[in-house]
Protein backbone atom coordinates (compact mmCIF):
# COMPACT_ATOMS: atom_id res chain seq x y z
CA UNK A 1 0.00 0.00 0.00
CA UNK A 2 1.58 3.21 -1.50
CA UNK A 3 1.53 5.98 1.33
CA UNK A 4 0.00 9.69 0.94
CA UNK A 5 1.93 11.95 -0.35
CA UNK A 6 3.99 13.76 1.98
CA UNK A 7 4.21 17.14 1.03
CA UNK A 8 0.71 17.98 2.65
CA UNK A 9 2.15 17.28 6.07
CA UNK A 10 2.10 20.46 8.25
CA UNK A 11 6.18 19.55 8.58
CA UNK A 12 6.66 19.82 4.74
CA UNK A 13 4.63 23.01 4.17
CA UNK A 14 6.70 24.84 7.29
CA UNK A 15 9.98 23.66 6.17
CA UNK A 16 8.95 24.74 2.58
CA UNK A 17 7.77 28.25 3.96
CA UNK A 18 11.08 28.98 5.71
CA UNK A 19 12.75 28.07 2.39
CA UNK A 20 11.75 30.33 -0.45
CA UNK A 21 14.70 31.28 -2.47
CA UNK A 22 17.49 30.06 -4.43
CA UNK A 23 19.89 30.23 -1.59
CA UNK A 24 18.06 28.35 0.99
CA UNK A 25 17.04 25.68 -2.25
CA UNK A 26 20.58 25.15 -2.59
CA UNK A 27 21.07 24.62 1.67
CA UNK A 28 17.96 22.25 1.35
CA UNK A 29 20.07 20.04 -0.94
CA UNK A 30 22.73 20.08 1.82
CA UNK A 31 20.50 18.82 4.26
CA UNK A 32 19.07 16.17 2.33
CA UNK A 33 20.66 13.42 4.22
CA UNK A 34 20.25 14.63 7.84
CA UNK A 35 16.66 16.18 7.41
CA UNK A 36 14.81 12.88 7.30
CA UNK A 37 14.69 11.39 3.69
CA UNK A 38 10.88 11.88 2.69
CA UNK A 39 11.05 15.54 4.45
CA UNK A 40 13.74 16.49 3.06
CA UNK A 41 13.05 15.00 -0.49
CA UNK A 42 9.45 16.46 -0.60
CA UNK A 43 11.31 19.84 0.35
CA UNK A 44 13.97 19.55 -2.56
CA UNK A 45 10.85 18.71 -4.99
CA UNK A 46 9.34 22.17 -4.11
CA UNK A 47 12.44 23.65 -3.70
CA UNK A 48 12.82 22.68 -8.15
CA UNK A 49 9.10 23.89 -8.88
CA UNK A 50 9.83 27.63 -7.30
CA UNK A 51 13.06 28.01 -8.59
CA UNK A 52 12.54 27.56 -12.63
CA UNK A 53 16.72 28.43 -12.84
CA UNK A 54 17.07 24.82 -11.69
CA UNK A 55 16.04 23.27 -15.31
CA UNK A 56 18.77 25.58 -17.23
CA UNK A 57 22.39 25.61 -16.93
CA UNK A 58 24.42 28.44 -17.92
CA UNK A 59 20.88 29.50 -19.73
CA UNK A 60 20.65 26.43 -22.27
CA UNK A 61 17.99 23.57 -21.33
CA UNK A 62 19.49 21.16 -18.56
CA UNK A 63 19.84 18.03 -19.69
CA UNK A 64 17.08 15.29 -19.48
CA UNK A 65 17.67 11.03 -19.03
CA UNK A 66 15.24 8.47 -19.76
CA UNK A 67 15.92 5.39 -17.74
CA UNK A 68 14.94 1.84 -18.04
CA UNK A 69 14.45 0.29 -14.38
CA UNK A 70 14.13 -3.89 -14.67
CA UNK A 71 12.46 -5.67 -11.60
CA UNK A 72 12.70 -9.14 -10.26
CA UNK A 73 8.84 -9.06 -9.64
CA UNK A 74 5.45 -9.49 -10.92
CA UNK A 75 4.06 -5.73 -12.07
CA UNK A 76 2.21 -4.12 -9.05
CA UNK A 77 3.49 -6.72 -6.34
CA UNK A 78 2.68 -5.65 -3.29
CA UNK A 79 5.53 -4.51 -1.14
CA UNK A 80 8.48 -4.91 -3.00
CA UNK A 81 7.41 -4.34 -6.48
CA UNK A 82 5.12 -1.06 -5.07
CA UNK A 83 8.61 0.11 -3.43
CA UNK A 84 10.65 0.04 -6.33
CA UNK A 85 6.84 2.24 -8.17
CA UNK A 86 7.68 4.82 -4.82
CA UNK A 87 10.91 4.78 -5.90
CA UNK A 88 10.09 5.92 -9.85
CA UNK A 89 7.76 8.07 -8.98
CA UNK A 90 9.95 10.01 -6.63
CA UNK A 91 13.05 10.43 -8.92
CA UNK A 92 10.48 11.35 -11.14
CA UNK A 93 9.04 14.17 -9.29
CA UNK A 94 11.67 15.07 -7.03
CA UNK A 95 14.15 15.78 -10.76
CA UNK A 96 11.17 17.67 -11.92
CA UNK A 97 11.24 15.59 -14.70
CA UNK A 98 15.17 15.52 -15.38
CA UNK A 99 15.45 12.16 -14.54
CA UNK A 100 12.44 9.72 -15.67
CA UNK A 101 12.35 5.93 -14.38
CA UNK A 102 10.34 3.69 -16.63
CA UNK A 103 9.91 0.04 -14.77
CA UNK A 104 9.76 -3.43 -16.21
CA UNK A 105 7.96 -6.47 -14.47
CA UNK A 106 9.75 -9.13 -14.43
CA UNK A 107 9.64 -11.26 -18.01
CA UNK A 108 8.73 -7.65 -19.59
CA UNK A 109 12.39 -7.04 -20.55
CA UNK A 110 14.37 -9.56 -19.16
CA UNK A 111 13.66 -12.69 -16.52
CA UNK A 112 13.17 -12.07 -13.21
CA UNK A 113 16.68 -13.12 -12.24
CA UNK A 114 18.56 -11.96 -14.60
CA UNK A 115 18.35 -8.08 -13.14
CA UNK A 116 22.16 -8.06 -12.32
CA UNK A 117 23.12 -9.43 -15.39
CA UNK A 118 21.13 -6.44 -17.29
CA UNK A 119 22.23 -3.74 -15.05
CA UNK A 120 26.01 -4.67 -15.66
CA UNK A 121 25.61 -4.91 -19.27
CA UNK A 122 23.81 -1.68 -19.78
CA UNK A 123 20.82 -3.12 -21.43
CA UNK A 124 18.93 -1.26 -18.29
CA UNK A 125 20.61 1.66 -16.37
CA UNK A 126 18.52 0.24 -12.81
CA UNK A 127 17.25 -2.39 -11.55
CA UNK A 128 15.28 -3.74 -8.72
CA UNK A 129 16.08 -7.27 -6.87
CA UNK A 130 17.60 -9.52 -4.27
CA UNK A 131 21.08 -9.89 -3.54
CA UNK A 132 20.88 -13.37 -3.07
CA UNK A 133 19.40 -13.87 -6.71
CA UNK A 134 23.04 -13.86 -8.27
CA UNK A 135 25.04 -15.69 -5.87
CA UNK A 136 26.66 -17.83 -8.46
CA UNK A 137 28.19 -15.02 -10.44
CA UNK A 138 29.25 -12.67 -6.76
CA UNK A 139 28.82 -14.81 -4.12
CA UNK A 140 29.73 -11.99 -1.72
CA UNK A 141 26.17 -10.32 -2.71
CA UNK A 142 24.05 -12.68 -0.57
CA UNK A 143 25.83 -11.11 2.57
CA UNK A 144 24.68 -7.87 2.00
CA UNK A 145 20.81 -9.39 1.61
CA UNK A 146 19.79 -12.08 4.03
CA UNK A 147 21.57 -14.79 6.50
CA UNK A 148 19.82 -17.26 8.35
CA UNK A 149 19.72 -16.90 11.88
CA UNK A 150 21.22 -13.50 11.08
CA UNK A 151 20.61 -9.67 11.43
CA UNK A 152 17.19 -8.21 11.28
CA UNK A 153 15.94 -5.05 9.26
CA UNK A 154 17.43 -2.34 12.14
CA UNK A 155 21.18 -4.34 12.44
CA UNK A 156 21.63 -4.86 8.71
CA UNK A 157 20.74 -1.61 7.81
CA UNK A 158 22.96 -0.07 10.71
CA UNK A 159 25.72 -1.87 9.12
CA UNK A 160 25.38 -0.92 5.79
CA UNK A 161 25.12 3.13 6.40
CA UNK A 162 26.85 3.21 9.86
CA UNK A 163 29.38 0.31 10.14
CA UNK A 164 31.05 0.19 6.47
CA UNK A 165 28.62 -1.88 5.01
CA UNK A 166 28.20 -0.02 1.76
CA UNK A 167 31.87 0.73 1.01
CA UNK A 168 32.33 -3.33 0.67
CA UNK A 169 29.42 -3.67 -1.08
CA UNK A 170 30.33 -0.99 -3.82
CA UNK A 171 33.76 -2.89 -3.58
CA UNK A 172 31.79 -6.35 -3.85
CA UNK A 173 29.66 -4.61 -7.34
CA UNK A 174 32.41 -2.16 -8.99
CA UNK A 175 34.19 -5.18 -10.90
CA UNK A 176 30.70 -5.53 -12.97
CA UNK A 177 30.34 -2.04 -13.29
CA UNK A 178 27.11 -1.73 -11.36
CA UNK A 179 26.56 0.75 -8.10
CA UNK A 180 24.17 -0.78 -5.27
CA UNK A 181 21.98 1.05 -2.63
CA UNK A 182 19.82 -0.13 -0.22
CA UNK A 183 16.21 -0.01 -1.46
CA UNK A 184 13.95 -2.06 0.80
CA UNK A 185 13.90 -4.34 3.68
CA UNK A 186 11.29 -7.20 4.77
CA UNK A 187 11.55 -7.47 8.04
CA UNK A 188 11.46 -11.12 9.99
CA UNK A 189 10.08 -13.67 7.58
CA UNK A 190 7.92 -16.77 8.55
CA UNK A 191 9.48 -20.35 7.67
CA UNK A 192 6.60 -20.91 4.67
CA UNK A 193 4.05 -23.01 3.44
CA UNK A 194 4.85 -27.28 3.85
CA UNK A 195 2.56 -29.71 2.62
CA UNK A 196 4.14 -32.11 4.89
CA UNK A 197 4.07 -31.73 8.42
CA UNK A 198 7.97 -30.71 10.31
CA UNK A 199 8.26 -32.70 13.58
CA UNK A 200 11.83 -33.66 13.75
CA UNK A 201 14.81 -32.96 11.61
CA UNK A 202 14.39 -36.11 9.57
CA UNK A 203 11.05 -34.58 7.71
CA UNK A 204 13.53 -32.61 5.92
CA UNK A 205 15.13 -35.22 3.96
CA UNK A 206 13.95 -35.56 0.38
CA UNK A 207 11.35 -32.05 0.56
CA UNK A 208 11.55 -30.40 -2.14
CA UNK A 209 10.99 -26.53 -1.62
CA UNK A 210 11.68 -23.38 -2.77
CA UNK A 211 13.69 -20.91 -0.75
CA UNK A 212 16.83 -18.85 -2.16
CA UNK A 213 20.05 -18.09 -0.69
CA UNK A 214 21.99 -19.66 2.41
CA UNK A 215 18.98 -20.58 3.53
CA UNK A 216 19.01 -23.04 1.14
CA UNK A 217 22.21 -24.21 1.25
CA UNK A 218 21.05 -25.00 4.84
CA UNK A 219 17.88 -26.80 3.54
CA UNK A 220 19.90 -29.14 1.12
CA UNK A 221 22.65 -29.77 3.76
CA UNK A 222 19.33 -31.11 5.49
CA UNK A 223 18.57 -33.55 2.73
CA UNK A 224 16.26 -31.35 1.05
CA UNK A 225 16.22 -30.29 -2.77
CA UNK A 226 16.00 -26.39 -3.17
CA UNK A 227 14.24 -25.17 -6.46
CA UNK A 228 14.77 -21.55 -7.17
CA UNK A 229 11.63 -19.66 -8.40
CA UNK A 230 10.34 -16.48 -9.52
CA UNK A 231 7.09 -14.96 -7.21
CA UNK A 232 5.00 -15.55 -10.34
CA UNK A 233 5.59 -19.70 -10.65
CA UNK A 234 5.48 -20.48 -7.19
CA UNK A 235 1.71 -20.93 -6.44
CA UNK A 236 1.30 -23.57 -9.47
CA UNK A 237 4.48 -25.08 -8.24
CA UNK A 238 3.13 -25.80 -4.76
CA UNK A 239 -0.36 -26.88 -5.90
CA UNK A 240 0.63 -29.17 -8.96
CA UNK A 241 3.19 -30.85 -6.27
CA UNK A 242 5.89 -29.61 -8.18
CA UNK A 243 7.61 -28.30 -5.04
CA UNK A 244 6.60 -29.93 -1.18
CA UNK A 245 7.32 -26.49 0.53
CA UNK A 246 7.79 -22.88 -0.37
CA UNK A 247 9.01 -19.70 1.57
CA UNK A 248 8.60 -16.34 0.25
CA UNK A 249 8.10 -13.46 2.27
CA UNK A 250 5.29 -13.10 5.05
CA UNK A 251 1.83 -12.63 5.27
CA UNK A 252 1.23 -10.01 3.17
CA UNK A 253 2.60 -10.93 0.33
CA UNK A 254 2.07 -15.06 0.66
CA UNK A 255 -1.75 -13.91 0.68
CA UNK A 256 -1.52 -11.82 -2.40
CA UNK A 257 0.02 -15.33 -4.18
CA UNK A 258 -3.10 -17.13 -2.67
CA UNK A 259 -0.21 -19.91 -1.14
CA UNK A 260 -2.88 -20.81 1.88
CA UNK A 261 -5.09 -22.20 -1.23
CA UNK A 262 -1.88 -24.85 -2.02
CA UNK A 263 -0.77 -25.71 0.86
CA UNK A 264 -1.79 -26.98 4.60
CA UNK A 265 0.76 -26.03 6.76
CA UNK A 266 2.20 -22.66 7.68
CA UNK A 267 5.24 -22.44 9.82
CA UNK A 268 7.46 -19.76 11.93
CA UNK A 269 10.08 -18.28 12.61
CA UNK A 270 11.89 -16.92 9.61
CA UNK A 271 14.91 -18.35 10.68
CA UNK A 272 16.07 -18.39 7.26
CA UNK A 273 15.49 -14.73 6.31
CA UNK A 274 14.96 -12.92 9.61
CA UNK A 275 15.03 -10.22 7.08
CA UNK A 276 15.87 -9.48 3.51
CA UNK A 277 17.58 -6.87 2.23
CA UNK A 278 16.27 -5.65 -1.51
CA UNK A 279 18.68 -3.90 -3.64
CA UNK A 280 18.67 -1.16 -6.26
CA UNK A 281 20.96 -1.16 -8.92
CA UNK A 282 22.83 1.07 -11.39
CA UNK A 283 24.95 1.00 -14.39
CA UNK A 284 28.07 2.52 -13.15
CA UNK A 285 28.75 4.43 -16.87
CA UNK A 286 25.13 5.57 -16.32
CA UNK A 287 25.33 6.97 -12.75
CA UNK A 288 28.77 8.70 -14.36
CA UNK A 289 26.70 10.98 -16.52
CA UNK A 290 24.24 11.82 -14.03
CA UNK A 291 25.32 15.49 -12.66
CA UNK A 292 25.53 15.49 -8.62
CA UNK A 293 21.92 16.71 -8.18
CA UNK A 294 20.24 13.97 -9.59
CA UNK A 295 22.68 11.45 -8.33
CA UNK A 296 21.59 13.41 -4.84
CA UNK A 297 17.82 12.48 -5.47
CA UNK A 298 18.45 9.05 -6.23
CA UNK A 299 20.16 7.97 -3.30
CA UNK A 300 17.63 10.15 -1.21
CA UNK A 301 14.62 7.97 -3.15
CA UNK A 302 16.49 4.55 -2.18
CA UNK A 303 16.78 5.76 1.30
CA UNK A 304 13.05 6.84 1.59
CA UNK A 305 11.85 3.07 -0.11
CA UNK A 306 14.30 1.35 2.16
CA UNK A 307 12.96 3.11 4.76
CA UNK A 308 8.45 2.64 3.58
CA UNK A 309 8.90 -1.09 2.13
CA UNK A 310 9.60 -2.31 5.53
CA UNK A 311 7.00 0.00 7.55
CA UNK A 312 4.75 -1.32 4.61
CA UNK A 313 5.46 -5.27 5.63
CA UNK A 314 5.30 -4.34 9.57
CA UNK A 315 1.60 -3.32 8.78
CA UNK A 316 0.01 -5.26 6.03
CA UNK A 317 2.19 -8.84 7.81
CA UNK A 318 0.10 -7.92 11.17
CA UNK A 319 -3.18 -7.43 8.88
CA UNK A 320 -2.63 -10.45 6.53
CA UNK A 321 -2.00 -12.87 9.24
CA UNK A 322 -5.52 -11.60 10.63
CA UNK A 323 -7.07 -12.26 7.43
CA UNK A 324 -5.88 -16.20 6.81
CA UNK A 325 -6.54 -16.85 10.72
CA UNK A 326 -9.75 -15.97 10.18
CA UNK A 327 -9.91 -18.66 7.05
CA UNK A 328 -8.36 -21.18 9.08
CA UNK A 329 -5.13 -21.32 8.36
CA UNK A 330 -3.14 -23.00 11.45
CA UNK A 331 0.03 -21.07 11.93
CA UNK A 332 2.30 -24.13 13.62
CA UNK A 333 5.69 -23.12 14.98
CA UNK A 334 8.91 -25.15 14.10
CA UNK A 335 9.77 -27.60 17.26
CA UNK A 336 12.86 -26.52 19.13
CA UNK A 337 14.78 -29.50 18.38
CA UNK A 338 14.51 -28.47 14.39
CA UNK A 339 15.36 -24.78 15.17
CA UNK A 340 18.35 -25.74 17.13
CA UNK A 341 19.88 -28.10 14.27
CA UNK A 342 19.03 -25.39 11.88
CA UNK A 343 21.30 -22.76 13.64
CA UNK A 344 23.82 -25.22 13.86
CA UNK A 345 23.66 -26.10 10.22
CA UNK A 346 23.06 -22.37 9.33
CA UNK A 347 26.43 -21.46 11.40
CA UNK A 348 28.56 -24.22 9.42
CA UNK A 349 26.66 -23.36 5.82
CA UNK A 350 27.96 -19.39 6.58
CA UNK A 351 31.61 -20.18 7.20
CA UNK A 352 32.31 -22.39 4.51
CA UNK A 353 30.43 -20.07 2.09
CA UNK A 354 32.55 -17.31 3.26
CA UNK A 355 35.55 -19.08 3.11
CA UNK A 356 35.05 -20.03 -0.47
CA UNK A 357 35.52 -16.79 -2.16
CA UNK A 358 37.66 -14.04 -0.86
CA UNK A 359 35.36 -11.02 -1.62
CA UNK A 360 32.76 -12.90 0.90
CA UNK A 361 35.58 -13.63 3.61
CA UNK A 362 36.24 -9.95 3.62
CA UNK A 363 32.68 -8.99 4.02
CA UNK A 364 31.67 -11.80 6.21
CA UNK A 365 34.94 -11.10 8.78
CA UNK A 366 34.14 -7.18 9.23
CA UNK A 367 30.18 -8.04 9.18
CA UNK A 368 30.60 -10.75 11.74
CA UNK A 369 32.64 -8.67 14.33
CA UNK A 370 29.56 -5.48 13.81
CA UNK A 371 27.04 -7.87 14.34
CA UNK A 372 28.02 -9.22 17.20
CA UNK A 373 28.46 -5.46 19.09
CA UNK A 374 24.57 -5.06 18.21
CA UNK A 375 23.98 -8.35 19.86
CA UNK A 376 25.45 -7.41 22.69
CA UNK A 377 23.64 -4.01 22.76
CA UNK A 378 20.52 -5.95 21.84
CA UNK A 379 21.32 -8.35 25.14
CA UNK A 380 21.19 -5.39 27.36
CA UNK A 381 18.33 -3.51 26.28
CA UNK A 382 16.32 -4.39 23.34
CA UNK A 383 16.19 -8.38 24.25
CA UNK A 384 15.01 -7.74 27.78
CA UNK A 385 11.83 -4.95 26.39
CA UNK A 386 10.48 -7.66 24.43
CA UNK A 387 10.47 -10.42 26.95
CA UNK A 388 9.04 -8.64 29.33
CA UNK A 389 5.85 -6.87 27.70
CA UNK A 390 2.67 -7.46 27.52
Amino acid sequence: MVRDNPSSSPAVIAVAGVYNNKESCMKRRDILAAAGVGLAATALAGCQKQNESTETQGGAPAETFTWKMVTSWPKNFPGVGVGAERFARLVNEMSNGRLQVKIYAAGELVPALEVFDAVSRGTAEMGHGAPYYWKGKVPAAQFFCALPFGPNAQEMNAWLHYGGGMALWEEVYKPFGVVPFACGATGVQTAGWFNKEINSVDDFKGLKMRTPGLGGEVLTKMGGTVVNLPAGEIFTALQTGAIDATEWIGPYNDLALGLHKAAKYYYTPGWQEPNVTFELTVNQAAWDKLPADLKAIVRAAARDVNGDVLDDYNARNMEAMEKLKAEGVEVRRLPDAVLARLREVAAEVVEASAAADPAAAKVWAQQKAYLKRLRDYAEDNEKLIYNIRT
